[in-house]
C-alpha cells in the first residue's frame, strides 16, 4: 500500500512538473502586462488631473475629437478588447495555434504607430456630434479605470496559461498588449491637443 501510494505521489509530481514545462505564459510575460496596464492607466490619470471643463471639451478643429472624447473612445475599445478576452477563454485552450502565432512585436508595432489609425463607426464617441458631450469626463474616466482595474487584478491573479487562448488576431496575452498600447496611442494625442496654441490656459 505504501509503495502504490509512493508510486502515485510520485506520478504526481512528474505531471506537475511536465505540465509547468509546457507552460507558454510565464511569470516575465505577466509581469510585463502588469507593469505596462498600470504604467498606462497611471499616466493617462495624470494627464487629465484637474481639467476644466473647458479644457477637456476643447478640440484642435471640429473635426477633432476632444480629451473628454478621447478618454470615451479609449473606454469603448477597452470595453470590446475585453469581451474579446472572455470569448477567447471561454472558449478554452488552443495550443495547437502556437505554431502559427505571430510575434509579440506584431502586436506591439502595430498598435504603436505614428500613422493615423481610423476607427470604426461604432468605436467613435457616442458624444462626437455634441459639442459638450454625453458624459462628464470623470464619469468617462471613472468607467474607463473601473475596467482597466479588474483587467489588473485578473492578469495579477490568473493561473490561465494566456498563450494558449486565442482569438482571431492573436493570444490573450497579445490583446493585452493591445490594451495598454491603445491607451498609450491615445496618450500621444491627448498630449498634442493640450499642447495647442488656443487650448484654454
Amino acid at each position: 500500500m505504501k509503495k502504490i501510494i509512493g508510486l502515485s505521489l510520485a506520478l504526481l509530481l512528474f505531471l506537475s512538473t511536465k505540465a509547468q514545462e509546457t507552460k507558454q505564459w510565464t511569470e516575465a510575460d505577466r509581469k510585463y502586462l502588469l507593469e505596462n496596464l498600470l504604467r498606462s492607466r497611471d499616466e493617462l490619470a495624470k494627464e487629465i488631473k484637474n481639467l476644466t471643463p473647458g479644457q477637456y471639451n476643447f478640440k484642435e478643429s471640429s473635426d477633432r475629437w476632444s480629451i473628454n472624447q478621447i478618454v470615451e473612445h479609449i473606454g469603448y475599445w477597452e470595453m470590446l478588447l475585453d469581451h474579446e478576452i472572455a470569448n477567447s477563454l471561454q472558449a478554452g485552450p488552443q495550443p495547437e495555434r502556437m505554431k502559427t502565432a505571430r510575434h509579440d512585436s506584431t502586436f506591439f508595432n502595430f498598435i504603436m504607430q505614428n500613422k493615423p489609425h481610423y476607427s470604426l463607426e461604432y468605436t467613435k464617441p457616442f458624444s462626437y456630434t455634441i459639442p459638450m458631450g454625453l458624459n462628464e469626463l470623470k464619469n468617462n474616466e471613472a468607467w474607463l479605470v473601473k475596467m482597466r482595474n479588474e483587467s489588473i487584478d485578473y492578469v495579477k491573479t490568473t493561473k490561465d496559461d494566456l498563450r494558449l487562448y486565442f482569438n482571431s488576431y492573436g493570444s490573450v496575452h497579445q490583446l493585452f498588449i493591445y490594451i495598454f498600447g491603445h491607451m498609450d496611442r491615445h496618450l500621444r494625442q491627448i498630449k498634442k491637443v493640450k499642447q495647442h496654441a488656443n487650448y484654454p490656459k
